[in-house]
């Protein structure tokens, strides 16, 4: 059955064949139409065989002459024009056909009238364009169709283009910040220096070989976190005070990869000033029915504004990240305190995840 349904659909995707289907359901549609009047079949049949050949070129002149080249393109004067012409034409023809075919074979009483008449033309015109406009509109709602795929296509490349400048840009905005804190300990030749190279290795791990697809596990974004967290608690030491509290099942919970970092950083970045008597960045991430809400907190001194925070590669691309994934999912609130600044951020995994 399988193999069936797929010739059926070969078959209906075959041109030739779907226009002689849609002829043929025309004509006997038609004839069956015209021939219950007075049960003759026979004579409805001839007479729509008769009149085809006119209806199949003047359709096919409209929908693939008259319709790309005039209609779609914006000419509207030269396609009404030709419009009025090639039904004038068609009128013409199918009269003529009626005249000269079907009169001597059915209705010879009726020879003895003019040939071309204004009325008679335009009862052929009548009689062509219905099928004319049926086949236009069926080729119009086509032509849209197939153009609205090509624009979610290509909107779809485009947002999958953004996402991966954004990642890039990212990852060496995060590798530079790092290596700056591995400087630092090597200028002070402190012996957390090589365990700082082990975590820095871990994160470059992740971010070339684990983080490549649309979400990854929570649970390997949240080990790249810790790792984070303790190279920043290496390179400060004493002088910060850093608490992460996790809650919730993590386990089969999916997110995009580095969506949580660039907050993390920008925290760490700004929480630690000389200005304070002790510096410190608090995050609070839980899992509760399919959303995950972080909390990321960290000390500042009077001085610093938001726009402190804001600057740079990182928080901006995050914020473009959560708009381009995860549109109306989500929720991100900045709040720039007298001492503290807050990021604060929802997200709605159930259709996302």
């Amino acid at each position: 059955m399988g193999n069936l349904e797929i010739k059926i659909r070969k078959l209906f995707k075959n041109r030739l064949f779907s226009h002689i289907l849609f002829w043929l359901s025309y004509v006997v549609f038609h004839a069956a139409l015209w021939g219950s009047y007075k049960g003759e079949w026979e004579l409805a049949f001839i007479d729509q065989a008769i009149y085809l050949p006119v209806k199949l070129v003047i359709t096919y002149y409209t929908i693939y002459v008259l319709l790309p080249k005039y209609v779609l393109k914006g000419k509207w004067v030269s396609f009404a024009f030709l419009l009025i012409a090639s039904a004038l034409t068609g009128g013409t023809i199918y009269r003529l056909i009626t005249y000269y075919v079907e009169y001597p074979l059915y209705y010879p009483k009726y020879l003895n009238e003019p040939v071309l008449q204004i009325f008679k033309i335009f009862k052929g015109i009548v009689q062509i364009y219905p099928v004319v406009f049926l086949a236009t509109t069926i080729k119009i709602l086509k032509h849209w169709y197939v153009n609205q795929q090509d624009k979610q296509i290509l909107a779809h490349e485009k947002l999958e283009a953004e996402l991966k400048f954004l990642k890039t840009q990212i990852h060496p905005h995060f590798l530079f910040n790092t290596l700056n804190n591995l400087y630092a300990l090597t200028l002070k030749k402190s012996d957390q220096a090589p365990e700082m190279v082990l975590k820095l290795s871990e994160l470059i791990n992740y971010m070339l070989y684990e983080c490549n697809a649309p979400k990854v596990p929570l649970d390997n974004e949240l080990n790249f976190i810790k790792n984070y967290i303790e190279i920043e608690r290496m390179r400060h030491g004493d002088n910060l005070d850093i608490k992460a509290m996790i809650t919730g099942e993590t386990n089969g919970v999916y997110v995009a990869p580095m969506i949580i970092l660039p907050f993390l950083e920008n925290s760490f970045k700004h929480g630690v000033n000389e200005e304070l008597d002790k510096s410190w960045v608090y995050l609070d991430l839980s899992i509760l029915e399919n959303t995950l809400k972080l909390s990321i907190e960290n000390s500042k001194s009077e001085t610093q504004r938001l726009d402190d925070h804001e600057h740079g590669i990182g928080l901006k691309n995050v914020k473009r990240r959560l708009d381009l994934l995860y549109r109306d999912d989500y929720r991100l609130d900045i709040v720039d305190g007298t001492k503290t600044f807050t990021v604060l951020m929802e997200i709605n995994l159930k259709k996302t995840a």
